[in-house]
C-alpha cells in the first residue's frame, strides 16, 4: 500500500454466472491451439469438432445450471455489477447456443463440400457465440458495446469466408463498413448517456433518473436515440436495414442460419434490457421512436420480400418483418409483452435455421444458386427435402398447429391487451402480405419445371446429393420443435413468461 492511498478492491467474480461465456470462448482459444499443433488438415477437424461439440455442450450444461440457480436464489450480479445473470439472460442464452448447435452441426457438411478450411470456421462462431451470451447478461453499456464487437468481428469475416466467391467477399465487406458505422453511433450514444448521467450501470442509470429531474434532457434523449439506431442495426429493423438483404445472400448459407437466429437473439436481448432497465421512466419518449420502427419494418420486409427472386433474398426481408413482430411486443412495455417477444424468438430459431438448412442442402457447390426458380418442383422430385422447406416457410406464415402461429398469436394478444390498435392492425396485414410471398415459394416447391430449358436448368442449380447425419439432426430437430411448440406452447409459454422480469 502506498502512503495515502487506499487500497483498490479487485469486484468479485461468480465463475459460475460467467461460466457460459467461458466455456465457448475456452472451446474457440482451443481450436486455434489444435490447429496450430496438428498441421494435418484430416487429423484437425474431428478434433476441432470435438472441442466444439464440447464447448457448447458445457456452455448449456452451464446455463440449465445456472437456471435452477437464478430461479431458487435470485439473479446474479458479479464483476461491479456489470453482468447480471437472471432467467432473462438463461433463457436468451440458451437460444444463442441452440442456434451455434444448429449452424455447427450444418456447417460440417458444407465445409467439406466447398473445400473450406474448417477450424478457423469454427472457432469463429463459438467465439461469437461467446460474445452474444455476454450480451444477453450485460448490464453496462461498456459491456454491451464490447460484447456487441466480439459477436459482430467474427461475423464479418465469417460472411466472407469463401473467399473464391465474390459475393462473399461483398457481403463482409458491407456487413463490416456498416457494421463499424453502428458500432459508433452505439458508442456515442453511451458517451451522452454518461454525460447526462454519470454512469454506464443500465441501474445505476435507472436509479440516477428515477432520483433526479433532468432540467435539461437533450444530452439524454440524443443518447438513448444513438442506442436504439446502433441497436437497430443488429436487429435489421427498418430503416437500418440495408446490409441484411446483401450479406444473407453474399453469407454462406450456414452463416446466414447463424446471423439470422443468434444475433437477433442477442441484439433484442440488449435491447429489451437497455431500454426496460435504464430508461423505463422515458418510455414516453422513445416508445414512439419504436412503434415507427416496428411498424417500417414490418411494411419493408413484408411489401419488398413479395418482389425478390432470390430465396436467401426473400428469407432476409422476411427476417426484417419478424424483427418487426418482436417489435410489437417490446414496444408494449408490458410484460405479456416482453414475454411474447421472448417466445417469438425461440420459435423463430427454428423455423429460420431449419429453412436455411434446406437451402444449404439443395444447393450445388458454390452455393451462388438460389433464384426461385432454382427450386421449382423441388417438393417433387426429393419430396421430404421440399416438405421440409415448405413446412418451414408456411409456419414463419403463421398456419395452425405450428410455432409460428403460436408466436404471432401471442404477439398480437399482448399487442391488444395493451390497446395498440393501430400497431396490431398493421401486424395482422403485414401477416397477410407474407402469406402471400410464403405461398409462392410453396407453390413453386410443388409445381412441375415447365419451358423450354427450365428443367435443365433446375437439375443443375439443384442437386440430388444424400442428406448427411449432421443435417439430418438439424431438419428433423427443428422440424419437430415447430411442430411440438405448435400443439403443445404452454411448456414454452410458461418458460418465457418466467424470463420476461427484467428486475
Amino acid at each position: 500500500m502506498i502512503l495515502g492511498v487506499a487500497p483498490i478492491e479487485a469486484p468479485s467474480i461468480d465463475w459460475l454466472a460467467l461460466g457460459p461465456v467461458i466455456a465457448l470462448a475456452a472451446a474457440g482459444i482451443a481450436i486455434v491451439l489444435a490447429k496450430a499443433l496438428l498441421r494435418s488438415r484430416p487429423a484437425a477437424m474431428p478434433v476441432c469438432l470435438v472441442l466444439t461439440f464440447a464447448g457448447i455442450v458445457a456452455s448449456g450444461a452451464l446455463e440449465f445450471r445456472l437456471w435452477n440457480v437464478v430461479r431458487d436464489d435470485g439473479p446474479i450480479t458479479t464483476m461491479a455489477q456489470m453482468l447480471r445473470v437472471d432467467l432473462f439472460a438463461v433463457f436468451l442464452g440458451v437460444v444463442v447456443l441452440i442456434a451455434t448447435l444448429l449452424a455447427v452441426l450444418l456447417s460440417v457438411a458444407y465445409l467439406r463440400r466447398e473445400g473450406l478450411e474448417g477450424p478457423e470456421y469454427l472457432a469463429l462462431l463459438l467465439l461469437s457465440g461467446a460474445g452474444m451470451l455476454a450480451m444477453t447478461s450485460a448490464n453496462d453499456l461498456i459491456v454491451v458495446f464490447v460484447a456487441l464487437e466480439v459477436l459482430s468481428i467474427p461475423l464479418y469475416v465469417l460472411a466472407a469466408f469463401d473467399r473464391r466467391r465474390a459475393t462473399s467477399q461483398e457481403a463482409g465487406i458491407k456487413y463490416f463498413v456498416l457494421g463499424a458505422f453502428s458500432s459508433a453511433v452505439f458508442l456515442y450514444g453511451v458517451a451522452l448517456t454518461y454525460g447526462a448521467t454519470g454512469t454506464t450501470s443500465l441501474t445505476g442509470i435507472g436509479q440516477f433518473l428515477a432520483r433526479n429531474t433532468l432540467l435539461d434532457q437533450g444530452t439524454l434523449l440524443a443518447g438513448f436515440a444513438l442506442l436504439l439506431v446502433g441497436l437497430g442495426f443488429k436487429v435489421a429493423a427498418v430503416p437500418f436495414h440495408m446490409w441484411t438483404p446483401d450479406v444473407y445472400e453474399g453469407s454462406p448459407t450456414p452463416v446466414t442460419a447463424f446471423m439470422s437466429a443468434a444475433t437477433k437473439a442477442a441484439a433484442f436481448a440488449a435491447l429489451l434490457r437497455v431500454f426496460g432497465v435504464a430508461f423505463p421512466l422515458y418510455r414516453t419518449d422513445w416508445r414512439p421512436a419504436v412503434w415507427v420502427l416496428a411498424v417500417l419494418s414490418l411494411v419493408v420486409g413484408s411489401v419488398a420480400a413479395v418482389v425478390q427472386t432470390d430465396i436467401k433474398r426473400m428469407l432476409a426481408y422476411s427476417s426484417i418483418a419478424h424483427a418487426g413482430y418482436v417489435l410489437m411486443g417490446f414496444q408494449t412495455q408490458t410484460a405479456r409483452g416482453r414475454e411474447a417477444a421472448l417466445f417469438y424468438l425461440f420459435v423463430y430459431t427454428f423455423m429460420s435455421i431449419g429453412a436455411f438448412a434446406v437451402i444449404t442442402l439443395a444447393t450445388k457447390k458454390g452455393d451462388d444458386h438460389h433464384s426461385l426458380e432454382d427450386y421449382r418442383g423441388l417438393a417433387l422430385r426429393r419430396p421430404v427435402l421440399g416438405g421440409f422447406l415448405i413446412f418451414f416457410v408456411l409456419a414463419q406464415a403463421g398456419i395452425p398447429l405450428t410455432g409460428g402461429f403460436v408466436a404471432k398469436l401471442e404477439i398480437f394478444s399482448a399487442t391488444a391487451q395493451a390497446e395498440e390498435y393501430g400497431l396490431l392492425i398493421v401486424g395482422v396485414l403485414a401477416a397477410v402480405v407474407t402469406a402471400f410471398f410464403y405461398l409462392r415459394i410453396a407453390m413453386t416447391l410443388l409445381s412441375s419445371a415447365t419451358g423450354e430449358g427450365s428443367g435443365e436448368e433446375m437439375t443443375e442449380s439443384v442437386v440430388m446429393r444424400r442428406v448427411d447425419a449432421c443435417s439430418a439432426v438439424v431438419l428433423v430437430g427443428a422440424g419437430v420443435m415447430v411442430l411440438l411448440v405448435g400443439i403443445a406452447p404452454d411448456t414454452f409459454i410458461h418458460w418465457a413468461r418466467d424470463a420476461s422480469f427484467l428486475l
